[in-house]
């Protein structure tokens, strides 16, 4: 009860219950979804340019929609020269559970499924226009994640037909997500509906090869086996069998002998099981859940079932192992670009890692990938910086090594080389002493800070062995970056056609598994669409309709200012102006200049 703002379909605004009269004109409700939507403060007047410029006075208009809004709210918000929308804690609003939520709770807003501001359009506000197509699209695919939450919970809760009609629901809203039909199959599957799961199965490789023109991956085979796979025997030996079950598991998976191992960690959930003991059940399915998320290529939505069933056997037994829980899912969810569903996981895990040094180093590395990825450096870098110290004074080369690598990141992105460059060659050399699975990441990173020094032979060296390594290892993650790294050396020595044709191959390999990690892709689609709209203008605008759609579902701010600007370079005018308003409250030199030179450009055009 009290004010609930709901946004989410036909918008409305209740108290106690009951719709209140809703606002003279639409624009009310574009000022409100934007003040909502955007956390930082705007001028009045970037509010009156964007909403009002057809006006003959926008600021005037302006004052009588803000008018409008506060007698609406009755609240005495939204004065003076910078506007904020500060609400109490005890105002609803829809968009804001969905998107910062648990699932428990984000599942019951009546307009989960519902487009924002439903049925508005403003057309007369082209830049308006495009903010909002940006919302809806990133509101939608937060939808499917709250979805596919949902059915991952009810999955390791046991309520397998509850899974089965969730995922339905999600496959329903994006047929052609291979992990969504995987999740649908193995729900129906658990819920002992064989024939169904091999319909659904069926169903989507035909989808597949008709929309595609390609069978879906292994992950969809995975879930048809996913059920079989668990053993079934009674445990002979209880506690102790479990710890070494685990630990052979472990072993196994770390020597490389995949399957083996996780059939050993599969028996130690059977035999903790048998214990009763709920720091060994949720241990035995940590590993299980860790293994199939970081081991297994393609498996993420199997471990994160095993994740999700830590929480339901091991929260209040094992703080930290609820922790890492958390995290890895968290981790799930940002390599797919989830990334609201992610700081969720991570915001939750933090707390119950307060006792553990060397967790709080591995979650405060996620969460600064995940401001990085949605470009927040400056809070990135910081959090950055905490998980490089505490990784480093736990003793944890890998981790250290990671959180290095990501920290080079942040930097290289903002065109701080020197520190850049520091940075990375201590992540390469941690790798090459303890992790070689991991060197092509960093080894990439560290390249093209070569190529941005003009240093083209070294950088091709390392890009060159980075890509080789990423194919003998299998891994789309490592082999995109590198191939991307390629294609700039192929650009920076004139060879358009052949650079051309490594980026096309290097966006295709980021996604070859359903589980890849998506900002590789999008920082693959950037090079290639500033270089199709260069030499290739007719085959330019399907890249960066791909690389705006991909930026605006997942929240990659930067990425979606770059899509308007090559769409700006292309010659369309409205879009220029839509970059500068998505690059608002983005903090990086490195853009700042790519806005500038979109306005010069406009200007000696003119």
């Amino acid at each position: 009860m009290g004010l609930a703002i709901h946004l989410l379909g036909v918008p409305r605004i209740e108290r106690d219950g009951q719709a209140l009269p809703s606002p003279r004109g639409r624009k009310v409700w574009g000022l409100l979804a934007y003040l909502l939507c955007n956390t930082a403060p705007a001028s009045r007047q970037r509010l009156a340019e964007l909403l009002f410029e057809e006006a003959e006075d926008p600021l005037a208009t302006l004052r009588w929609n803000l008018s409008e809004l506060r007698r609406m709210l009755g609240l005495d918000e939204l004065r003076g020269e910078t506007l904020a929308l500060r609400l109490p804690p005890t105002v609803y609003v829809d968009i804001q559970v969905v998107t910062r939520g648990r699932w428990a709770d984000a599942l019951r807003v009546p307009g989960l499924d519902r487009p924002l501001l439903e049925g508005l359009a403003f057309s007369k506000s082209p830049s308006f226009d495009v903010w909002l197509a940006t919302e809806r699209r990133h509101l939608r695919a937060t939808t499917e994640e709250v979805l596919r939450e949902a059915t991952l919970a009810r999955l390791a809760a046991g309520s397998a037909p509850d899974a089965a009609d969730l995922a339905a629901r999600l496959v329903g809203l994006n047929p052609l997500d291979e992990n969504y039909q995987a999740l649908l199959v193995r729900s129906l599957a658990a819920a002992g509906d064989g024939l169904g799961a091999a319909r659904q199965a069926a169903s989507c490789r035909a989808l597949f090869m008709r929309e595609l023109g390609v069978p879906p991956g292994a992950a969809l085979d995975a879930a048809m086996a996913t059920m079989t796979a668990a053993p079934t025997a009674r445990p002979a030996t209880g506690r102790a069998a479990a710890i070494a079950q685990i630990n052979a598991g472990e072993a196994a998976i770390g020597a490389g002998a995949l399957d083996a191992g996780l059939q050993c960690l599969r028996h130690a959930i059977v035999e903790a099981d048998a214990t009763g003991d709920a720091v060994l059940r949720a241990r035995a399915r940590l590993a299980l859940g860790s293994a199939l998320v970081h081991a297994a290529r393609g498996r993420d939505e199997e471990g994160a079932v095993a994740l999700h069933e830590v929480l339901a056997v091991g929260l209040d037994a094992s703080p930290s192992l609820a922790a890492a829980a958390c995290r890895e899912l968290g981790y799930v969810e940002f390599l797919r670009g989830r990334y609201e569903r992610a700081l969720v996981w991570l915001q939750r895990a933090a707390p119950l890692a307060r006792d553990d040094p060397a967790e709080q180093a591995r979650i405060a590395t996620v969460h600064g990938a995940v401001l990085s990825d949605t470009a927040h450096y400056a809070p990135a870098l910081a959090l950055l910086d905490t998980a490089v110290a505490l990784a480093h004074a736990q003793g944890d080369a890998k981790q250290h090594a990671y959180a290095l690598s990501m920290r080079g990141r942040c930097l290289l992105l903002q065109g701080e080389l020197a520190a850049a460059i520091a940075t990375l060659d201590q992540s390469v050399a941690l790798a090459q002493q303890c992790w070689t699975a991991f060197l092509p990441w960093p080894q990439s990173l560290r390249a093209e800070a070569d190529l941005l020094r003009g240093d083209v032979a070294a950088a091709a060296d390392r890009f060159e062995h980075a890509f080789a390594l990423g194919c003998q290892l299998r891994d789309p993650c490592w082999e995109g970056i590198a191939g991307r790294g390629l294609g700039l050396v192929a650009i920076a020595r004139g060879e358009v056609q052949q650079a051309m044709d490594i980026l096309v191959d290097a966006a295709a390999r980021c996604v070859r598994l359903p589980d890849a990690y998506l900002w590789g892709k999008a920082y693959t689609l950037d090079v290639l669409c500033g270089l199709a709209v260069q030499h290739a203008p007719t085959r330019a605008m399907g890249w960066i309709d791909e690389l705006q759609t991909l930026a605006a579902r997942s929240g990659m701010r930067e990425f979606s200012v770059r899509s308007h600007l090559h769409r700006g370079a292309l010659g369309q005018p409205a879009s220029r102006p839509a970059a500068q308003l998505l690059s608002c409250g983005i903090d990086n030199p490195v853009l700042c200049a790519l806005l500038d030179q979109a306005r010069a450009d406009a200007l000696q055009k003119m």
